[in-house]
């Protein structure tokens, strides 16, 4: 359609994208039309005068990232991708929340070109921009030079009022406002709406107010459909180079719609096919038929998109300057970006012998992760507020805090290394976004991130997790305090359905390590493959295994035989995972003092495991041996499968206690003299079963025993 005298191409353009995605919506009869018709105006500001990007390589890394937070309004940002010359088709837009389509109702990483995070769950959006502008921030200070500005890009989202609901948020954005990250800028489509009603029935306090508190500058625009007025907010919040920014935005739900503008029935569903032609009517739209698109506004987004490609060719030339000039860095700098791991970058894991002084496997991590740093470079995370308990300081690499704040790190830096160009992020007491975080550090490209609490806070960061398995992110969540062996803090803080949970989420590698070697080997795994991986590590010592009767050690099969039985078939296998392998040794040795063969298995991946083909789970767990006992100081749920039907689970399916750890195991029944007792009660040997158990000194094993019993 030309551009007529009462249509300016402005308004054609953002009523192209109003009225691409309403008919999308209505076509599927599912979604949530309201934000993109209310929130186009500013996504056009932000896409055609500020947004450095490339359709034709929508993973060049010195673009801008966009995330859509509120990622219910989905297609506004599949409207867009499709405009400015993504690989997105319009079929694939006819297609919205259909089965097999490159448009499902929320954004999805890795299945939609140009989505850079899976957002929908509100609030995680926001929160990953936090971790992607720290990335930005962290290659700047390591790379950039006089002269030689190699990264230079903004991290920008649009959200809304239930992002800023939600805690991850609150978290996210103090963490944002302490470390001043200047290109962090946020646009929240402030329409006053929720699902359920008007924003007035929950969330009524002052935003702008409580982002200035956290250390953000706040804008505010009145009118969401005043482009100058958005573009002056975007370009003032650029100019702000020592704070985050929120532009607030004043729109309208629905907007053109005559009967469901600002109510809540245009958030959530279609506005019906009368209304949806209302609409374009209103707006003086020039057709009613579906999936229309003007001509002069697909000819001005494709000019738009085909510029970044322009942009990114002179970044390309900088590139090549920079590299010219600072070899080794430009070296490092790609190799960064590529993923590849230095040639020597397991050369200084540590080793341990079986008569070695036994080690908590959380200072084993410890130990491994600074013997990785010395050669990986782009290793970078923290903990919440944890370190001296989860031992994920990175000794001599400084503090990741803004430049005016530096000094020497408390986690020992050398040599000057502060400021944002640190690797150990204080993340303070906020869980929650510090795995949203670590999610938008992985997906931002070039480091390999991680986090670092007690298990049993999993449960703050869960939603964060789920998403960075779901988006099959590098990421490395590191838990430590992994059972009721945590001890005198008592039941509040001793993991019991915790694994259980974590291993049920797909895609979800999590490694419960048996020793110190065992907690190399698996980080030498997770180091070198891809996806996320989650280690489940003690507090308390625990024994290093002697592995002279091991068979084909390798934690990539996520499990493995650690001691063979000595003279033949075996007639009881011994399943354990982390600290509790060390109590199926000790069974093994106890088992053959009463004549029975006995192989010990340790089991530090179920993923793994059951990713392997038959044929290895075989020589692993035969069918042919149905007697197990399984052992872990947690929830018995999920142990059952291998455990056959003439097995039995040994774990705890009730709250812990508050006592000195050893003493917990011990009255919990977590003892070599149980897992013995257990077994020989398989093999019909119930009274040497008895005279096992009498072996114990504790007199509350029955009365406290664990979960026990068939499958």
């Amino acid at each position: 359609m030309p551009v007529t005298e009462s249509t300016t191409l402005e308004d054609l353009c953002i009523n192209t994208i109003r009225f691409l995605s309403a008919d999308a919506v209505q076509q599927a009869n599912s979604g949530h039309p309201g934000l993109p018709m209310g929130a186009a105006a500013m996504a056009y500001t932000l896409w055609t005068k500020y947004l450095k990007f490339n359709p034709k390589d929508p993973l060049w890394f010195d673009r801008d990232r966009f995330v859509l937070s509120a990622g219910h309004g989905s297609m506004l940002l599949y409207s867009l991708l499709h405009l400015t010359g993504y690989d997105l088709s319009l079929d694939d837009l006819k297609r919205f929340r259909q089965w097999g389509s490159k448009t499902p109702g929320h954004p999805e990483r890795g299945h939609t070109v140009g989505v850079e995070v899976a957002t929908g769950p509100l609030g995680q959006g926001l929160s990953n921009c936090v971790g992607m502008a720290m990335a930005e921030a962290w290659f700047s200070a390591r790379f950039n030079r006089p002269g030689h500005t190699l990264v230079d890009h903004h991290t920008y989202t649009i959200c809304g009022d239930g992002d800023l609901m939600e805690g991850v948020t609150q978290e996210a954005a103090s963490l944002a406002g302490h470390l001043r990250l200047g290109k962090l800028i946020a646009l929240y489509d402030q329409n006053h709406i929720s699902l359920a009603g008007t924003t007035s029935l929950t969330f009524t306090e002052d935003v702008g107010m409580r982002f200035e508190a956290y250390g953000w500058q706040t804008i505010h625009v009145k009118e969401g459909n005043d482009v100058e007025a958005i573009a002056a907010a975007i370009k003032q919040a650029q100019e702000e180079t020592n704070k985050p920014s929120l532009i607030l935005v004043r729109t309208h739900i629905g907007y053109g719609s005559p009967k469901k503008q600002d109510t809540f029935e245009a958030h959530g569903n279609p506005l019906g096919e009368d209304e949806l032609l209302a609409a374009k009517k209103a707006l003086g739209w020039a057709s009613e038929e579906k999936f229309y698109l003007p001509e002069d506004a697909v000819k001005f987004y494709r000019e738009i998109g085909s510029k970044g490609a322009n942009t990114q060719s002179e970044w390309q030339t900088r590139l090549a300057a920079y590299k010219s000039a600072f070899p080794k860095e430009g070296e490092e700098f790609e190799s960064f970006l590529s993923g590849k791991l230095p040639s020597n970058w397991n050369a200084d894991l540590p080793t341990w012998k079986p008569e070695d002084k036994p080690l908590a496997t959380r200072a084993a991590g410890g130990q491994v992760m600074n013997a990785l740093a010395k050669t990986i470079n782009n290793l970078v995370g923290g903990s919440a507020d944890l370190n001296p308990s989860t031992n994920t300081a990175l000794k001599g690499k400084g503090d990741f805090q803004p430049p005016e704040m530096g000094g020497p790190s408390s986690a020992g830096a050398v040599g000057g290394v502060w400021g944002y160009a640190g690797d150990n992020v204080a993340f303070g007491v906020r869980e929650h976004a510090m795995g949203a975080a670590v999610n938008g550090m992985a997906a931002h490209g070039g480091l390999l991130p991680f986090s670092a609490t007690f298990l049993v806070f999993s449960d703050y960061m869960k939603p964060a997790v789920r998403l960075g398995a779901l988006s099959n992110l590098k990421v490395f969540y590191v838990f430590t305090h992994d059972s009721v062996a945590v001890g005198e803090d008592g039941p509040t803080h001793e993991p019991i359905e915790q694994l259980a949970g974590l291993r049920a989420i797909p895609n979800l590698n999590v490694m419960r390590p048996a020793d110190a070697t065992e907690t190399a080997q698996c980080w030498a795994y997770a180091i070198d493959h891809d996806g996320p991986t989650l280690f489940a590590l003690t507090r308390q010592n625990v024994p290093h295994l002697d592995r002279s009767k091991a068979k084909n050690i390798d934690v990539s099969k996520g499990a493995y035989i650690i001691s063979e039985a000595d003279g033949g078939s075996p007639e009881v296998i011994l399943i354990g995972a982390g600290s509790e392998v060390s109590l199926c040794t000790k069974a093994q040795e106890k088992l053959t003092g009463y004549g029975v063969k006995a192989r010990v298995v340790s089991f530090p991946s179920f993923l793994l495991f059951n990713k392997q083909e038959e044929s290895y789970r075989e020589t692993i767990l035969p069918k042919s041996i149905k007697k197990r006992v399984t052992v872990e100081a947690g929830s018995t749920m999920g142990w059952y499968r291998f455990a056959t039907d003439e097995g039995t689970t040994i774990g705890i399916d009730h709250y812990g206690a508050s006592a000195p750890g050893d003493v917990i195991m011990k009255e919990f029944g977590l003892t070599a003299e149980h897992v013995t007792s257990a077994a020989l009660r398989l093999l019909g040997r119930n009274e040497d079963a008895d005279k096992e158990l009498g072996n114990q000194e504790t007199t509350n094993v029955q009365a406290t025993a664990p979960h026990e019993g068939h499958s």
